[in-house]
């Protein structure tokens, strides 16, 4: 409902607000907090026909969307749509959801992704997800054979209604900074810390009264911290001028991209310094830090928050227009002059 259209139903909520709430679900567990982030998935509904649209939210907003767009897989052109087959990855949230997408080529040959909409039963989950972080996302591969999808189940990238007043198109820059909110596995800082200041050993005094930890932790604070404020000042900064019916400023876009990668790198940053003042202790399975530090790898890990995505753009609005790159895919790399 928090990301669903107004016109159907949904009470969109300012991403910033929308970004605290994956935040205080992550603090609890990293992989239900990722996948709470992508109800934010709704926004790319905006781009279907509102015909369509009026179908899916038939019964009311409170729709779950999953899907997995990558690797592309080719799509024959038929008569009323596509005819769609293949394997795609990391659908976070299948098992749960009531439509799940799929990514076959744009029409243009940007080779951006086009996302079909099979029907729920047409698609198998493929319950494979062996890994080592977020393993209670269920980010499975699913799986369709030779499935027909209309054409006004399929969509691109630019939307034809919006979540409330703002800018259509606008609205949806906002996604990934709902994805990086659940880099907050970070932030229990309680299920750990009061073990530091216990005494293991009485030849030394307990972790927490030693120099060394104490710098490294107040840094790692202060870190996440100024990283998470950023990332919600930007993300009311960018939602206010979206709002105002305006489009969101080269600077704006390059900020929303920086302040996204910058708070996931910080938060898996934060942990794994941790673990190296924490002992011996957090080898083991069972030691809270372990969990947090493979959670807190996997946000920037995905396609819209690493350094591939960031990198170009921080300096954009004082120069060249931020890297038009697809949100998964790597930006092309510059071209070098021959020796």
């Amino acid at each position: 409902m928090c990301t669903g259209p107004r016109r159907f139903g949904g009470e969109p909520l300012p991403p910033a607000d929308f970004i605290r709430i994956v935040e205080r679900v992550s603090r609890v567990d990293g992989s239900t907090g990722w996948v709470v982030a992508f109800a934010s998935a709704l926004t790319y509904l905006a781009a279907l026909p509102l015909d369509t649209q009026a179908q899916i939210y038939k019964d009311g907003p409170n729709v779950v969307f999953a899907g997995g767009l990558f690797p592309i897989q080719p799509a024959l052109r038929t008569e009323r749509g596509y005819l769609v087959d293949g394997r795609w990855k990391f659908a976070s949230g299948c098992m749960a959801a009531d439509l799940i997408g799929v990514g076959i080529p744009a029409d243009d040959g940007s080779g951006r992704p086009r996302t079909a909409l099979p029907r729920p039963e047409q698609v198998e989950i493929m319950r494979e997800w062996d890994v080592t972080g977020m393993r209670g996302s269920g980010s499975y591969d699913i799986l369709v054979d030779g499935v027909e999808v209309d054409r006004d189940w399929t969509f691109g990238h630019r939307p034809s209604t919006s979540l409330s007043t703002a800018t259509p198109s606008s609205a949806c820059k906002l996604r990934s900074m709902r994805r990086s909110a659940s880099a907050s596995p970070a932030r229990p800082w309680n299920s750990w810390s009061k073990p530091a200041a216990e005494q293991v050993s009485p030849a030394l005094p307990p972790l927490a009264e030693r120099a060394h930890y104490r710098t490294t932790f107040a840094k790692a604070y202060a870190s996440l911290h100024s990283a998470q404020a950023f990332y919600l000042d930007t993300a009311e900064e960018v939602w206010q001028t979206v709002l105002a019916g305006d489009e969101p400023s080269p600077r704006q876009v390059a900020i929303v991209r920086l302040s996204s990668a910058n708070v996931a790198d910080v938060a898996a940053q934060v942990v794994h310094d941790l673990c190296a003042i924490s002992g011996a202790g957090v080898i083991h399975n069972s030691h809270p830090l372990q969990l947090l530090q493979q959670d807190a790898q996997v946000p920037r890990l995905h396609a819209t928050l690493g350094q591939a995505m960031t990198a170009p753009d921080p300096c954009s609005w004082a120069g060249p227009p931020p890297t038009p790159a697809s949100p998964d895919r790597e930006p092309p790399r510059p071209s070098r002059s021959p020796p």
